[in-house]
């Protein structure tokens, strides 16, 4: 089901996110201690870095978002006799943030990045994020150099993390690098990405992970200062280049599970209940679900261009609830794994963005070189759960307000019209639906509502300043 994007004009009785910004009491800047220490800490980052292997030689490129500054990953695949080797580079912010400085203190209290339409709300300064610490083409860059093994058969085979100094080559987008391997013409560097991303989505599969592919809502701003909502098609790059960040936050979980210390990203396994409550779910949506078929296997073969496949997709999400930070010294928690994952996982990939990044990666370099891991870093990681907990929370609220509010702009003024929609989740009488144009997702009204089924809805209100729209079956 392809969608056209909808655009939208600004006009005087709204069109930015000023108010959005306020409600959420969103920081418009950094204190002059933090700018400073920024400053200060970018002025010589190469002789701040130390000694590091130098690793400018291998020919790095990035992936990202078109326009994207905070670039924290770099990435080299190569095929070898017994697999792949991947080589994955990953922005050294250690080397910025001195420990209980400003910057420290301030990143502590952000939790990450959050994005609006209208421009992010870093998690560091961009003299930083965007500058020094960021992964950009032509540069060297301190990075953490991770050096990662897959077998044949798609196995995590070795792993090796280590300091170094990079400088990619490109950078590239999603699209564009999807356009390459359509054409037969891919950079060198990521030649290998398509059997590699295939084979660890196999992996993914049989380790029980668990892959939704509900549509994705976008919004971009236009040549005439709107904004665009969209779905965003998600090509097989954007899931081969997941894959990637996927390995590495496992073999970083193998890791800090073998010596005892560490944070994982969590979550318990679903309760057999809500299992069989997903089955018959499937059976009402006239889904076939074998009895010996697992869900990760049975998620793997649907389409989700159907409706019947989103609102499964939809209804899977129940069993994805709960997921969490845990930190251990010493003695391993009960649960070390990530359900919707298949394993035990950590997030080290992306430190220009998210907080618990540069925590878990310098245990992972203490650990691997035979060192202590650092006191303030065992000491930091106390508070992280915490910490990311609550900016996680913020940062799905900022992302809904700001899809709801421009949702809202896009049906101003078409209150009373009817519109073709897939209910994608249904209890009693409500149900969460998808406008299959414009591109919206919300609530209605009524009765009887047939998962995964096309219904016809009516729009009834329209609360701009309050972000909520509201339909009725017809």
């Amino acid at each position: 089901m392809v969608v056209p994007p909808l655009v939208i004009r600004t006009h005087a009785s709204g069109g930015d996110f000023g108010r959005l910004r306020a409600e959420f009491a969103l920081p418009e800047s950094f204190g002059p201690d933090v700018l400073a220490e920024a400053e200060a800490a970018v002025l010589d980052p190469l002789a701040a870095a130390g000694e590091r292997e130098d690793a400018t030689g291998l020919p790095f490129v990035t992936i990202d978002p078109p326009g994207s500054k905070d670039l924290d990953q770099a990435m080299l695949l190569e095929r070898t006799v017994h697999g792949f080797r991947v080589h994955y580079a990953i922005a050294d912010l250690a080397v910025f943030v001195p420990p209980g400085g400003a910057l420290d203190r301030e990143a502590r209290r952000r939790g990450q990045t959050l994005y609006l339409p209208d421009g992010n709300v870093p998690l560091h300064p961009p003299v930083l994020s965007e500058g020094a610490a960021s992964l950009l083409p032509g540069e060297v860059r301190p990075a953490v150099l991770w050096t990662i093994d897959v077998g044949e058969d798609g196995a995590l085979a070795g792993t090796r993390v280590r300091r170094a100094l990079v400088r990619s080559t490109e950078q590239f987008d999603y699209e564009g690098v999807q356009a390459t391997l359509d054409a037969g013409c891919p950079h060198p560097s990521v030649a290998a990405l398509p059997e590699l991303g295939r084979l660890r989505r196999e992996w993914a599969v049989r380790r029980g992970a668990l892959e939704l592919q509900l549509p994705e809502q976008e919004i971009t701003g236009d040549v005439d200062g709107g904004w665009v909502l969209a779905r965003r098609p998600r090509t097989a790059v954007d899931a081969w280049n997941a894959e990637l960040s996927l390995l590495t936050g496992m073999a970083a979980a193998r890791i800090m599970i073998e010596a005892g210390v560490g944070v994982l990203r969590t979550l318990p396994p679903a309760e057999p209940d809500s299992v069989e409550w997903l089955r018959r779910s499937a059976a009402a949506g006239g889904l076939s679900w074998p009895p010996e078929t697992t869900v990760s296997e049975f998620l793997s073969t649907l389409d989700p261009g159907q409706p019947a496949s989103m609102a499964l997709y939809a209804d899977t999400t129940r069993l994805l609830r709960g997921a969490g930070y845990t930190v251990f010294d010493g003695v391993l928690p009960e649960v070390v794994a990530h359900a919707g994952i298949g394993g035990p996982y950590a997030h080290v990939t992306a430190p220009i963005r998210r907080l618990v990044d540069r925590f878990a990666t310098e245990v992972c370099l203490a650990v691997t070189a035979g060192r202590e891991v650092p006191s303030w870093v065992r000491e930091a990681l106390a508070e992280v759960p915490a910490q990311m907990s609550a900016s996680d929370g913020l940062a799905a609220r900022v992302e809904r307000a700001c899809i709801d509010q421009v949702e809202a702009w896009v049906l101003a003024e078409r209150v009373g019209q009817e519109f073709a929609a897939v209910v994608l989740r249904a209890e009693g009488t409500k149900a969460e639906i998808l406008l299959e144009d414009p591109p919206v997702m919300a609530k209605c009204t009524g009765m009887r509502f047939p998962e995964g089924e096309r219904i016809t809805v009516r729009l009834t209100e329209v609360d701009v300043e309050h972000r909520k729209v509201s339909f009725e079956r017809v």
